[in-house]
């Protein structure tokens, strides 16, 4: 029997790939366990077999339970022993450790191998799902390639070799694309999952990732570090967008990426079930990087709210539907692809938005500033839009607008500063509105404090003294001693009104 258990071991070890120490404490567990069935009890077993002979001893053991406390019990007599017991016998002994006393050992016959098979397998396939995730965690945003096992529901299977598989879920698969059993295919690596199953690789064929990858696989140059590619988007199976950059002023971006002939590119293509993909010049300027990422379509003008982060692109009217593209795929693969919100519209559409805009804006700084149209039209035209760039911008800019002296820019930012002002207080007087009723007329508080209640959820003086000390001590600034004495001042107001009725 000995040497039947090493010899189990070292065959299952050497063909599951296995450390013969997991097969070990595979056997011990499955001995133990059928030791117990033996006994027909709850008695907790210990085998402990000897890695080099293959010989094994049974124990019988007790977990030493402190009763130190007077309402401890013995749960289980059968697996647990008191510490003043167990340290009659074993003076040093503490309290979570065992007490041991051999027993005989059961034959490794029939029932204890079924049961340390199956044991085994538990322990075999633990150790492999380990192994994968050890293998794969590391490897989450690469390219992996796999042969395709099985599609069940649009879900398709891929063995990537070495006891690992993976899923392409139907959501991550090019639409329209058809796979067959045996297939060859790549994926980008977008997470390994832990579940109680086992680790379950997610691979996706529609992450822009994925593009990136074999690019850097096809272009050499990437590899090199005289090209890089800095982002990238996506209609899977259709259209995609990738941005390139060159490092070495002797290297071509497009070009490198494109290949002699378009080999590279179509390459890439191919792999992507026809994805045809423009190849971007990235600019560090956000315009010139749009411009560039309209392509084909020519841009007339751009207009840039940074507030919103948005772009006007104009373009002419015949080239309107090449700038949106079917289905607005161009304008969306260009927006993905400089993270800007692109809007495009003709030239004509463009000069009437931008003239609505300069009235808008000529009629707030003449209303605003109580100035006259001409000097408003010259603040528009230099570029301004709000009163507060007009208020704070340096005093040397408005003297450099022709026709502006140092009187007159004084009294714009007079005139703008005291706008923003009135704007403040009116806002002020918008929150005093929302102080439902009298938080004022608490002695003690200020607008500034009111101000802080209602936002907490205190907005009359009925609801501050229904509070707590801890709780209004929750308000920024506040200690114990004021937020006593201002809840007793609004419990004052509940005596009054007692004495009123």
């Amino acid at each position: 029997m000995s040497k039947e258990i090493i010899l189990v071991v070292e065959t299952v070890s050497n063909e599951k790939g296995i450390d013969q120490e997991i097969i070990f404490e595979a056997l011990e567990a499955a001995l133990a366990s059928a030791t117990q069935k033996k006994y027909n009890g709850d008695i907790d077993v210990r085998v402990e077999i000897d890695r080099g002979t293959g010989d094994y001893r049974t124990f019988r053991r007790w977990m030493v339970v402190d009763d130190s406390a007077e309402d401890t019990e013995i749960e289980n007599p059968d697996a647990e022993i008191s510490l003043s017991e167990a340290q009659q016998r074993y003076p040093d002994i503490q309290a979570g450790e065992y007490v041991e006393e051999p027993i005989e050992s059961i034959a490794f016959g029939r029932i204890a191998a079924q049961m340390a098979k199956q044991v085994i397998m538990q322990k075999v396939r633990e150790a492999e799902r380990q192994k994968v995730v050890e293998l794969y965690q590391d490897r989450v945003g690469e390219l992996v390639t796999g042969t395709v096992k099985r599609v069940d529901r649009g879900n398709v299977f891929i063995d990537l070799g070495g006891g690992a598989d993976a899923i392409i879920p139907r959501e991550e698969m090019i639409p329209r694309e058809t796979v067959r059993v045996g297939d060859r295919i790549r994926g980008y690596l977008k997470e390994v999952r832990t579940e109680t199953r086992g680790p379950q690789l997610v691979v996706s064929r529609t992450a822009p990732e994925l593009i990136v990858r074999l690019f850097e696989l096809e272009v050499p140059e990437v590899e090199e570090g005289s090209l890089s590619i800095v982002t990238a988007a996506r209609d899977p199976g259709s259209r995609a967008k990738i941005a390139v950059q060159s490092k070495d002023s002797r290297v071509d971006p497009v070009g490198a990426c494109v290949g002699m002939r378009g080999s590279r590119v179509q390459t890439v293509s191919n792999e992507l079930a026809g994805e045809r993909v423009d190849i971007i010049l990235w600019d560090e300027s956000p315009v010139q990087f749009v411009i560039n990422a309209m392509a084909p379509a020519e841009v007339k003008s751009i207009v840039v709210d940074e507030d919103s982060h948005s772009m006007d692109i104009a373009v002419a009217e015949e080239q309107l539907a090449q700038a949106i593209g079917r289905g607005g795929q161009n304008i969306t693969l260009a927006s993905k692809l400089t993270g800007w919100e692109l809007n495009v519209m003709t030239e004509e559409e463009a000069e009437e938005k931008a003239s609505v805009e300069t009235e808008r804006l000529q009629k707030m700084f003449a209303e605003q500033l109580d100035i006259d149209d001409d000097v408003a039209a010259i603040l528009v035209s230099e570029g301004f839009v709000s009163i507060d760039e007009v208020a704070y911008v340096p005093e040397q800019e408005l003297l450099a607008i022709e026709g502006f002296d140092e009187a007159l820019v004084e009294e714009l930012r007079n005139r703008s500063q005291d706008a923003l002002l009135t704007k403040a207080i009116a806002e002020e007087e918008n929150l005093d509105s929302e102080i439902v009723g009298d938080l004022l007329d608490v002695e003690g508080i200020d607008f500034d404090l009111a101000s802080k209640m209602v936002s907490h959820g205190i907005k009359n003086k009925d609801e501050l003294a229904e509070q707590s000390v801890d709780e209004l001590m929750e308000l920024e600034g506040m200690d114990e001693e004021r937020a006593g004495k201002l809840i007793m001042a609004a419990r004052e107001f509940w005596f009054a009104d007692g004495d009123d009725e």
